[in-house]
């Protein structure tokens, strides 16, 4: 029986996103906080209610605060033009990466961010001053958090996994998931079940002709 959907590696970790991958396609829409930096015209009937009121051209006017989607911020997003600057997340922000630093295994990632590293890679096309710090909060998390993932998907074998994984982004899930096919293999070599050494239909229909002939 063929499977409905085959997942698509996410590619957000790298420059782009791979728009074959789910979880890709829900990441790009994630909110970010924008400043425009010089007027845009009629565009303001899609933002009155961010803006406070377009002007009467349905401008939105220079200096508004806005929040778009991941990939309008990034189409529009020109160092050259300045069309608009792009705010830090709070949960990437400097209070965040402190309390990350501190125990990043105390913190429900899932909460904070489901798309929590590949939305922080993403960020970092911004070119904030910050953008150093948030790469290093973003691999020393990984690191603090990788051990416990891996032995607790280790050590959860034909149990309840939802509490383990609900307090995961989405990218650890797939770790953790992953670490669980490993240990299931490994059982099923363990008890004999890896694999059935079947004859062949070669040799079946040879048997099966060669009984024929036997018979007549």
């Amino acid at each position: 029986m063929s499977e409905a959907y085959f997942q698509v590696e996410s590619g957000a970790l790298g420059p782009e996103e791979n728009f074959l991958s789910l979880d890709d396609i829900l990441m790009s829409h994630e909110k970010l906080p924008v400043r425009t930096e010089i007027p845009i015209p009629r565009l303001g009937m899609f933002f009155q209610e961010q803006n406070g009121g377009a002007d009467t051209d349905n401008t939105i006017p220079q200096g508004s605060k806005l929040e778009l989607p991941l990939w309008l911020a990034k189409g529009l997003f020109d160092n050259k033009r300045r069309v608009l600057s792009v705010d830090l997340p709070r949960t990437y922000q400097e209070g965040w990466r402190t309390v990350l630093s501190a125990d990043a295994n105390a913190v429900d990632l899932h909460k904070v961010g489901p798309h929590f590293y590949g939305l922080g890679s993403q960020l970092l096309r911004f070119d904030s001053p910050e953008n150093s710090d948030i790469s290093r909060s973003l691999l020393q998390t990984f690191i603090g958090r990788f051990r416990r993932i891996m032995d607790s998907s280790q050590n959860a074998y034909n149990e309840d996994t939802t509490a383990l994984v609900a307090r995961l982004d989405e990218m650890e899930r797939g770790l953790f998931q992953t670490g669980q096919k490993g240990l299931n293999d490994f059982q099923c070599w363990e008890k004999g079940q890896a694999s059935q050494i079947t004859a062949s239909n070669l040799v079946q229909n040879y048997k099966k002709r060669k009984l024929t002939d036997t018979e007549n």
